[in-house]
């Protein structure tokens, strides 16, 4: 059992909570990779399909209908003007005879009876028609877009818990090499960019192309020619879109990266406030956050200003192309080549055919967002992970419970980085119940040395034994389920303190947490808190001390009852009176136990049996507390330089 493990967020803050990323590296790609995950939704996807198609089909309909009953009230109301008695051709060869050619010419392919009205009863049913065929369309779009809503969802559902099992499989070497605010933001931000990306995009999309297809055919069915003339438009429009995006999207990069960077002068601001005030560096930092300010309000005006502009310069192309439409139109219904309903028809399309070009255009910026998100996303998924047990060693050896806890090193050798060797020929031999001290300056490799006996790491080579059973034949679980940490850098999570001290064993009863803070002198002060046991610390446990933090990750470790305990100066952020209660309940805590004790202070380890004095990530020496200051050699000479420094404050 780890208890009090306070090593976990590493490489900083989470700088820039809510930055975005650029382009993306591989757009293709990314792309396909991310739609090989909608793979097991493939039949609603095809059902989406169909359904968004039938939708754009209903849609599209919907002007042609408008446009039959835009010629039957036309038609009507120019039968209501002629005289009545006469036959079709008669009017118009009484219009031709009467020097008004041009009107006949209008009225040709018109189907009207002189001196009868609108037709009340075809113009009301193709009213509703054209309603019911919107309502339809409408309809099915909801449809479509509530089973791409499902779609998007699973699939960032699955990738969430991918990435969840991803982070339990990655060895710590990976968190010390990227900061935790990096990998904070892959696992939320990015996969909360991605899945916007995917539902608004999915169904944007696919509606638009479907759109723009259906339409265009429509437009060169009603009027070849105008159709020409509305499609001449669409390399401007996307020139436009593009010339205009592209300058956006770099302003969105420098709006997002000074985002993050005013986020993070705020966080370390906040942070070391006290420092602040303590320099006199308050109205500097005052300054520096009004410049990094006026820095993002520059960078996101040009952005929201660019952005802003696509839809109205759409707008004006759009404008310009009725224009041109609506000036041949007239001619060509005044020449009796097109119905006024078939103009006001091609009207209503043109303008269906540049709303979804626009759509796709204001798209494009998310889109990529998007895809630079899933990237970094399959990036953190593509990550090496830990070497499986079952791979490093043989057949796994299931541990007795109750055993010794003898730890022994032979020949152990290990190195972070390929060149640069850090332990080489380590050998150790703790007994059961021993308790031994690790000394040495700072990089000594003391604190690798712990990472390597929990099995953090795994050896170059050489080997560790763990009661004579070599690591490599033991799950990592079995390894760490015999160890129990107190750290000096505390961790505490969000909950009650009750909480805290069971997170070493959660099934543990009321009592036995209480008899653990008892041992580690928390009850004490607990009990004087308005909640007890049940009091909430928060995210940074500001609402205790420093030292009250460090006595429930004791307390943690005392609850775990475990075989070896490693000890990382843990009274560091104690009083004197409350270190010698620890020390006493360390004591008592360690006995029969194996100890391992990290000391910076070489005044707290005098009674340790062993003392294993490390430079270099080698022993250089070791023995008891006497025998090494007799030797007079480097033990005795950090144990001089911190009893001189001592004696001269």
């Amino acid at each position: 059992m780890i208890a009090g493990h306070g090593g976990g967020m590493r490489g900083g803050g989470m700088h820039g909570g809510g930055m975005r990323p650029g382009r993306s590296r591989d757009f293709w790609g990314t792309l396909r990779r991310l739609l090989h995950r909608l793979g097991p939704d493939q039949l609603r996807i095809v059902i989406a399909l169909v359904l968004g198609a039938a939708s754009v089909g209903f849609m599209v309909s919907g002007p042609d209908i408008l446009g039959n009953a835009t010629n039957t009230l036309f038609s009507g109301i120019i039968g209501k003007l002629l005289p009545a008695g006469i036959s079709r051709a008669q009017a118009i060869a009484a219009l031709r005879a009467h020097g008004q050619g041009q009107i006949a010419s209008m009225i040709t392919g018109m189907r009207f009876t002189p001196g009868k009205g609108v037709d009340i009863h075809a113009l009301g049913t193709e009213l509703a028609l054209a309603l019911a065929v919107y309502v339809a369309g409408a309809a099915l779009n909801y449809a479509q877009g509530y089973l791409l809503a499902g779609v998007a969802q699973r699939a960032m559902f699955t990738l969430r818990r991918e990435v969840e099992e991803k982070l339990a499989r990655l060895p710590l070497r990976y968190f010390d090499s990227h900061p935790h605010g990096d990998i904070l933001s892959r696992v939320t931000n990015d996969i909360d960019n991605l899945t916007t990306t995917v539902q608004q995009g999915l169904s944007q999309f696919v509606t638009s192309i479907l759109t723009i297809c259906a339409v265009l055919g429509v437009m060169f069915f009603i009027s070849p020619m105008l159709a020409a003339v509305s499609t001449a438009t669409i390399p401007l429009a996307f020139a436009v879109t593009l010339l205009i995006a592209s300058r956006s999207q770099v302003q969105f990069g420098a709006q997002w990266d000074r985002t993050g960077d005013l986020n993070g002068l705020v966080e370390e601001t906040h942070t070391g406030h006290a420092l602040v005030l303590v320099f006199g560096r308050r109205q500097a930092s005052i300054a520096e956050f009004r410049r990094q300010n006026r820095s993002l309000y520059d960078a996101s005006f040009r952005a929201q200003f660019l952005s802003g502009i696509i839809q109205p310069s759409m707008q004006f192309i759009s404008n310009l192309n009725y224009v041109a439409i609506a000036v041949l139109g007239g001619y060509r219904v005044a020449s009796g080549l097109l119905s006024l309903g078939a103009v006001t028809a091609f009207i209503q399309y043109a303008r269906q055919f540049t709303t979804p070009i626009s759509q796709i255009a204001s798209q494009m910026n998310m889109l990529q967002s998007g895809m630079a998100s899933a990237e970094r996303v399959f990036e953190f998924l593509d990550a090496v992970e830990e070497v499986p047990d079952t791979a490093v060693g043989g057949a796994a050896v299931v541990r007795p419970r109750g055993a010794a806890g003898s730890v022994k090193l032979e020949h152990v050798c290990f190195r972070y980085a390929p060149d640069e060797p850090l332990i080489e020929d380590f050998n150790l031999d703790v007994a059961p119940g021993e308790t031994v001290a690790i000394v040495g300056p700072t990089g000594a490799g003391k604190t690798t040395l712990v990472n390597l006996l929990v099995r953090f790491y795994e050896i170059d080579s050489g080997r560790i034994l763990l009661d004579g059973v070599d690591y490599r034949d033991l799950t990592r679980e079995q390894v760490r389920g015999a160890f129990g940490m107190v750290l000096q850098d505390t961790w505490l999570f969000a909950g009650t303190i009750r909480e805290n001290i069971a997170y070493a064993r959660p099934e543990a009863s009321t009592a036995e947490v209480v008899a653990a803070a008892t041992a580690a002198y928390v009850d004490e002060f607990v009990r004087a808190l308005p909640d007890g046991y049940d009091t909430r610390l928060d995210q940074d446990a500001s609402n205790i001390s420093s030292g009250q933090k460090q006595l429930i990750t004791i307390a943690r470790a005392f609850l775990a009852e475990p075989s070896i305990l490693i000890l990382d100066e843990a009274t560091s952020n104690v009083d004197t009176r409350t270190e010698v209660l620890i020390q006493e309940a360390m004591a008592r805590l360690r006995r029969g136990r194996t100890s391992f004790v990290i000391a910076h202070r070489l005044s707290t380890i005098r009674e340790a049996g062993t003392i294993v004095v490390m430079d270099h990530g080698r022993i250089v020496e070791q023995g008891s507390h006497q025998a090494l200051l007799d030797r007079r050699g480097f033990y005795y000479s950090l144990y001089s330089s911190q009893f001189t420094a001592a004696a001269a404050n």
